[in-house]
């Protein structure tokens, strides 16, 4: 129990305050804290502090400068005897199961490449690939990633209330579409009903009408047919006559 103990915090000790990964190059500041030599170079880098300017201690926020800067050999050889002895670095002497790695270096991915989008590892961000890129803890790159989800899901949300606002009006055109077909229907129905009665009655009128005028023309026509039967009889008569004369003999023919 002692020998592990022992080890944790000689781990601890060997861990990067900034990356949380064992110090590469480590180097000992104004306060007396350690960090990886990029780390802590990155830091004033991100601060804006590319001279020898003040700066506040990642840990302690002491004032310190970069010209204070001195490699710490010592923990050095330390954190090499501890890569040699198989230890992991990071949050204890061991790692969750699942915990994903670096497939280059085996190291956790606790950095997020901006341009590559991508997790990596602190190895990874020192190599000639990654150096000039902009590197972030993956925690804030996740918290700047639910930000922009927030903000997407923000925005969609509005969308949605825009569409169904116009879904809404549509609806309310349609109702309104209809209601003023009905009103139309209703009163062609009527304008036609009207239409229909009045023609009914006028086909009524002209029908009696032409019945009048059926009933006078066959009563002038049978008028005509009797004073034509009138006149046919008269003239059988006259030629019955006329047939009467032509058998006498010529001494009565011609007797007045």
């Amino acid at each position: 129990m002692a020998l592990a103990g022992a080890l944790e915090r000689l781990q601890e000790e060997a861990i990067c305050p900034i990356c949380l990964e064992y110090m590469s190059e480590p180097v000992s500041i104004d306060c007396g804290h350690n960090f990886c030599r990029g780390c802590i170079a990155k830091h004033c880098q991100d601060k804006g502090l590319w001279a020898d300017g003040p700066f506040s201690c990642p840990q302690c926020r002491a004032s310190c400068h970069r010209s204070g800067f001195r490699p710490n050999r010592q923990l050095a050889n330390i954190v090499e005897s501890i890569r040699q002895l198989g230890l992991r670095g990071g949050a204890g002497p061991g790692l969750e199961p699942g915990t994903p790695l670096c497939p280059q270096h085996d190291e956790r991915l606790k950095l997020f490449c901006e341009e590559d989008e991508e997790p990596i590892c602190v190895v990874c961000r020192e190599s000639l690939q990654h150096r000039p890129h902009t590197v972030y803890p993956i925690e804030e790159a996740a918290h700047v990633y639910k930000v922009k989800l927030q903000k997407s899901l923000e925005t969609l949300s509005k969308e949605v209330e825009e569409v169904k606002k116009r879904e809404s009006a549509e609806r309310m055109k349609t109702q309104e579409c209809k209601e003023t077909v009905k009103k139309k229907r209703e009163r062609i129905v009527s304008e036609f009903g009207k239409l229909h009665r009045l023609l009914a009655d006028e086909e009524k009128l002209l029908l009696q009408k032409l019945e009048e005028e059926e009933k006078q023309i066959l009563l002038l026509i049978n008028e005509n047919l009797a004073r034509l039967l009138e006149e046919k009889c008269l003239l059988e008569e006259l030629i019955l006559e006329i047939k009467g004369k032509t058998q006498q003999p010529a001494d009565g023919l011609l007797k007045v």
